[in-house]
């Protein structure tokens, strides 16, 4: 069965209009007054254009189209995009956060990596240029990471004339290495004084620019953070991230709610990628922790995927489940299960195959 026949996407249709994805919802119906964001259209964008590879059809093109759409509109008269837009389709920023930029580029080096008609791409190669001399002066780490993760689908798809864009990668990893320096101590292999939001997204951009520069210390950095990433959150052999209520700063307790769908989708894509590069068995298992945690395997045991529509429960806290269906949590489902059915499809070998059984 095809990737695209087993995931709904009823909900992400529900939640979208001829404008964009709307940002949150309550319960299951779209809350219009909540607007929407760069970031989530980004995302949208990007889950759909690599669905759209594996299987190009009209209603999958129709979707892609409305969130690339919202992305050139999104684009500032300065630099860089806008991120909050009203119901009214006003814009409520002057300029985006670091992170939309990032989400952002990479959502289009998925569309100019894909085979998407050459408009697309075209306009895809548009914006990111234009976005350029933004990506060089962000600051926020993750942000940086999300350009190394564009930079490096490029890369891969073999697209060329980037020189500019690796450049700004290549230094994000050099600044990403130097925050590990700086902040790791024995106990704290990490590139800030605490954990927050969107934690794997560090380590998981050091495992991609590692492919490209392996002579320099990227991978074993990579390594080590993932590795106190996955101890801090792995407890009785389900995947506990870090709750929102508080985070996690060094020397003090983790906060264990509000414990966010993102989380989960973010370390299971970076495990998918140390597994990708070195093949680890350890790097499978944390994939299949992160996964099952939609599934009901969590500190609640609560199912927070929705597999009939797609959608996703905005949280687990302490008294359940946060009952309202957001695009984030959904996004953040819907590539997650994306990418357990590739790896279901693509691994071979009797290693590979004893480890993705857990997955069926």
């Amino acid at each position: 069965m095809r990737i695209v026949d087993r995931l709904p996407l009823i909900h992400l249709d529900r939640m979208t209009d001829s404008t964009g994805l709307i940002q949150h919802a309550v319960y299951g119906v779209p809350r219009r007054e909540s607007g929407y964001t760069t970031d989530d259209n980004a995302r949208a964008l990007r889950l759909c254009v690599r669905l759209w590879s594996q299987y190009p059809e009209k209603n999958m093109l129709k979707r892609l189209t409305t969130y690339l759409s919202f992305l050139e509109y999104a684009r500032g008269i300065g630099r860089g995009f806008h991120n909050f837009l009203g119901y009214d389709r006003r814009w409520l920023d002057a300029e985006g956060c670091g992170d939309c930029q990032g989400q952002a580029v990479l959502a289009l080096a998925e569309v100019l990596g894909s085979g998407l008609p050459g408009g697309y791409c075209a306009l895809a190669r548009e914006l990111i240029d234009t976005v350029l001399p933004t990506l060089a002066d962000l600051r926020s780490l993750r942000a940086q990471s999300y350009v190394i993760l564009a930079w490096g689908r490029l890369w891969r798809a073999g697209v060329g004339g980037l020189e500019p864009l690796e450049s700004v990668a290549f230094s994000a990893a050099q600044r990403l290495c130097g925050c590990f320096r700086r902040a790791s101590q024995p106990d704290w292999q990490w590139f800030e004084s605490r954990l927050t939001y969107a934690n794997a997204v560090l380590p998981h951009a050091l495992f991609i620019a590692a492919q490209r520069w392996p002579q320099e210390p990227f991978l074993q950095i990579a390594k080590s953070s993932f590795a106190f990433l996955d101890q801090q959150t792995t407890v009785d052999n389900i995947f506990w991230p870090v709750g929102n209520e508080g985070w996690y700063p060094r020397g003090a307790g983790k906060a264990s709610y509000d414990q966010q769908p993102v989380e989960a989708g973010t370390m299971a894509e970076a495990a998918r990628a140390a597994w990708d590069l070195l093949g680890a068995e350890q790097y499978m298992a944390t994939f299949h922790r992160c996964h099952s945690w939609f599934h009901g395997q969590n500190s609640q045991n609560r199912r927070l995927a929705h597999v009939r529509s797609g959608a996703c429960y905005d949280g687990l806290q302490a008294s359940g489940v946060n009952r309202n269906l957001g695009a984030e949590s959904m996004l953040a489902y819907l590539w997650t299960e994306t990418s357990a059915s590739e790896v279901l499809h693509s691994c071979a070998g009797s290693t590979a195959t004893t480890a993705m059984s857990r997955l069926k």
